[in-house]
């Protein structure tokens, strides 16, 4: 018991130290980054590395058009348990002689970049160089969807899921198999097992379709986890009885294991010490898709933004071991699958959809904001004639024939109103518009050397995120 206490007390004294060292010489930020279902989340960590690295793309970084960065340069990571996130092998894809969308990560994964930066303000003149310590947290967005269930329990978590299950074609195999099952009768392994597996191949199927509200996300990341009860379980309607060892409680039991087992871990080990978050969101696609996926993607985005601690840090809070996300961007994608004269109707769609998350995060003192970027620009503007009209559209490499093709995915519209009030009227379809959408594959580059891949507002992105702390 006194080796144990003496130990606690070295690791906290230790941890306070280095909490020390950082506030008054270096600084880190943990900047988490994760991405709703096709968002380009590898696409984005990749163009954001290489262009900090190489910044003559980034005029609206304030510190590198003031001249203040000095060097950056990728440092080992601090957690020796995390897998390295594989910036070079992604890079490579993007920008080799055949260029390709690198594959995306399955996993949580980390990266170091460090800044040496010269002080800014009237008595900078009397500091020197500054070191900013950038971690890039990297996590899947199924994993952060997870969080919204440490408030749910299985009755409720069930009775949710399986109503949002009904408006869904995909997931009528499942649906049909677990209203067929009394969940007071006895647990049979084989039913649970195959529930599970029914329920699995629908999170699949919802995932394939661009579904963001894909949970629990271990279903489809298991890892070592495979097999086990934490993954054998599925939603049910409950019975008028759930005697013990009923099939019920032991779905009801597993459920609470997952909570216990695999969320919990990772809101504590990873989630609660990000100091700055990005979250990448497909907004064109669930556009694209109709007015029910775009009311998905907002009841997700308001989970999303429920699930994180929003306020200000200060070096304080630091010491004593509590931390909250104080910059929160939700980041539309593909904007240069759009002209630029429609960039501002997606953004202002992409407010739209984060307006009641965003109040809860503005009380409590977080910094949120709405913008539409491209990671990587994979097209080139052009005009497009159609019945004599000149429309605004874009010109790249089709993804699945190679061939170059001129998309004009439709008008979007200026209210956004004009697209959440039917998506949240229930409309089947859009009646004024059709929108559609291209998989264009990234262009060949030639770049000069100090510049990074090309891009449409990366460098915005980063003057919110850590530009205060340049």
């Amino acid at each position: 018991m006194l080796s144990g206490l003496t130990d606690g007390i070295s690791r906290r004294v230790e941890g306070a130290g280095a909490v020390f060292s950082e506030t008054f010489f270096d600084t880190t930020l943990r900047l988490g980054v994760t991405g709703l279902s096709r968002a380009g989340k590898t696409v984005f960590i990749t163009a954001l590395v290489a262009n900090l690295l190489n910044r003559g793309r980034m005029p609206q970084l304030k510190a590198q058009a003031q001249g203040r960065i000095q060097a950056v340069y990728l440092q080992p990571q601090p957690d020796l348990t995390l897998p390295r996130f594989d910036f070079e092998t992604h890079l490579a894809a993007l920008t080799g002689d055949q260029p390709r969308w690198p594959a995306s990560t399955r996993a949580i994964s980390e990266l170091r970049l460090s800044f040496r930066v010269a002080p800014s303000g009237l008595f900078s003149f009397l500091r020197g160089l500054h070191t900013l310590h950038l971690d890039i947290v990297d996590y899947p967005g199924e994993w952060l969807l997870d969080l919204a269930l440490l408030d749910q329990c299985y009755e409720a978590w069930s009775e949710a899921t399986l109503t949002r299950l009904a408006k869904r074609p995909e997931a009528a195999v499942f649906l049909a198999q677990a209203r067929a099952e009394d969940g007071a009768l006895p647990l049979e392994e084989g039913t649970a097992r195959g529930l599970a597996e029914s329920f699995t191949a629908y999170l699949q199927a919802a995932r394939d379709l661009g579904r963001v509200d894909v949970t629990p996300g271990r279903f489809l990341l298991p890892g070592d986890l495979a097999g086990s009860p934490v993954l054998t379980f599925a939603p049910l309607p409950k019975p008028a009885h759930t005697p013990r060892a009923s099939l019920w409680r032991e779905m009801e039991r597993r459920y609470e294991g997952y909570k216990a087992r695999v969320v919990r871990p990772f809101f504590r080990d990873h989630f609660s010490k990000i100091d700055r978050q990005i979250v990448l969101a497909d907004v064109l696609g669930a556009i694209h898709q109709g007015p029910r996926a775009v009311e998905d993607l907002r009841q997700t985005m308001a989970e999303v933004l429920g699930a994180f601690r929003p306020g200000r840090n200060s070096w304080l809070t630091g010491l004593f071991g509590g931390r909250r996300i104080e910059r929160i961007l939700f980041a539309a994608t593909k904007a240069d699958h759009l002209h630029h004269m429609q960039h501002p109707a997606l953004t202002g769609i992409t407010a739209a959809l984060l307006a009641e998350a965003k109040s809860r995060a503005d009380f409590g003192g977080a910094k949120t904001e709405a913008m539409s970027l491209a990671s990587l620009r994979a097209t080139v503007e052009e005009t497009a004639s159609r019945d004599g009209e000149e429309l605004p559209a874009v010109k790249g490499t089709l993804l699945a024939t190679g061939r170059p093709a001129v998309m004009y995915p439709g008008h979007l519209p200026e209210d956004p109103a004009r697209v959440l009030s039917p998506a949240r009227e229930g409309a089947e379809s859009w009646l004024e518009a059709d929108y559609s959408l291209m998989g264009f594959a990234p262009a060949r580059l030639s770049l000069k050397p100090g510049e990074g891949p090309p891009h449409i507002r990366l460098d915005r992105a980063v003057e919110f995120l850590i530009g205060d702390a340049l």
